[in-house]
């Protein structure tokens, strides 16, 4: 990929609530040069953005082979925003296989490409030791991307997310429903709890792939709860 200008960025995950809206603001943002799409399937129909679709290039590909995929991209920031449940996955292998195994691999080509950060949707709660099978199997994907020693490793952590899909998940149509109603009384500690809107997430992780670099030695991993991403969309 020749150089141009601002940075390079590869997005997987864009057919998602939070990963298409990430691809639109991208394509929008000219501090976004070049913007490399990793898909299993085809995109949704989207607002051609003007002559900014010229920077995107989509490849559709089987996340099991990773390394034949990406041989021909280079990127300076990498976002991961796959996701799934059990119940689309089909099991709770296929389900690790989303939120863990294709997470970590992309971060082991990130890290071998030098891209200087790698930002990744996680959940509130995520925790390596957690009773719940979800929370488990996204501590434990980040512990895995710990473990590679990228320069940059983001994790985001919303809460429940707001914002239309295709397929039906209980907990998100709940707090569609009820959120509105319950955001008044969710205050002081509860504040951390409450839904966020896709399109807030979204422009999160692009503003802290824009953000300057982190000084330091050594790889740096920064977490940002649910609260920080609802503060920084006021």
């Amino acid at each position: 990929m020749p150089r141009t200008e601002g940075y390079r960025a590869l997005l997987a995950g864009a057919t998602g609530l939070v990963g298409f809206r990430l691809l639109r603001q991208l394509l929008e943002d000219r501090r976004c040069g070049a913007l490399t799409v990793l898909t299993r399937r085809p995109l949704p129909p989207m607002p051609q953005a003007g002559g900014l679709r010229d920077k995107l290039t989509v490849l559709t590909a089987d996340f099991d082979h990773l390394e034949q995929a990406l041989a021909d991209v280079e990127a300076d920031v990498v976002f991961c925003a796959l996701g799934t449940t059990i119940r689309k996955a089909g099991s709770q292998n296929a389900f690790r296989q989303v939120e863990q195994a294709y997470p970590l691999a992309l971060g082991e080509w990130a890290k071998s490409r030098g891209a200087g950060k790698f930002i990744v949707i996680s959940a509130m709660g995520a925790n390596a030791s957690s009773g719940i099978f979800y929370n488990r199997v996204k501590g434990e994907a980040e512990e895995a991307l710990r473990a590679v020693g990228l320069p940059e490793l983001h994790i985001v952590r919303p809460s429940l997310l707001l914002g239309r899909r295709d397929e039906f998940r209980l907990g998100e149509k709940a707090a569609m429903l009820l959120g509105p109603l319950l955001k008044p009384l969710m205050r002081g500690g509860l504040r951390r709890y409450r839904p966020v809107r896709a399109e807030a997430v979204a422009a999160f992780m692009r503003q802290t792939a824009a953000a300057a670099p982190i000084v330091g030695s050594g790889p740096a991993v920064k977490i940002y709860e649910n609260d920080a991403i609802t503060e920084s969309s006021k």
